[in-house]
């Protein structure tokens, strides 16, 4: 065996041991990529199954908001209706008010009226009596 053929079997081994090294390192990291595999599939499995039952608790959220909106509708436009329905007794009110409001300024302007009137009359009154004493009086004297 000469210098070559010994370098070619070293050559050899040493290529052979590498070889093997890096299957065993392929194998490996084979092993390493399946073992996160499942992994990552599993947490794609719970994903979807959160997704779902977010999609299914979401829908029953929309089906209940849309019910409440038409309930909510259906009140406003019921009280709408009310409103509408009460709008003429508040009319009424308010037309009630302005009456009782000039009935009130027609009874002072009544009542002015009424005690300047008494005070003609009892000055009437008053001129009255003494023209009757002074009319007994002239009687009297006669």
């Amino acid at each position: 065996m000469t210098g070559t053929e010994v370098a070619a079997i070293i050559a050899a081994v040493a290529f052979a041991v590498l070889v093997v090294v890096l299957v065993i390192f392929l194998l490996q990291l084979n092993k390493n990529i399946t073992k996160s595999m499942e992994k990552v599939n599993g947490i794609l499995d719970q994903t979807d199954k959160t997704v779902t039952v977010l999609t299914q608790d979401v829908d029953i959220l929309l089906k209940q908001s849309e019910d409440l909106l038409v309930i909510g509708n259906d009140l406003l436009s019921d009280v709408t209706q009310k409103v509408e329905t009460i709008d003429p007794l508040f009319q009424a009110v308010a037309d009630l008010s302005e009456s009782v409001s000039e009935l009130n300024d027609s009874s002072k302007a009544m009542l002015t009226k009424v005690g300047e009137a008494s005070k003609t009359v009892a000055t009437a009154t008053v001129v009255g009596k003494t023209a009757q004493t002074a009319s007994r009086l002239f009687k009297k004297n006669k």
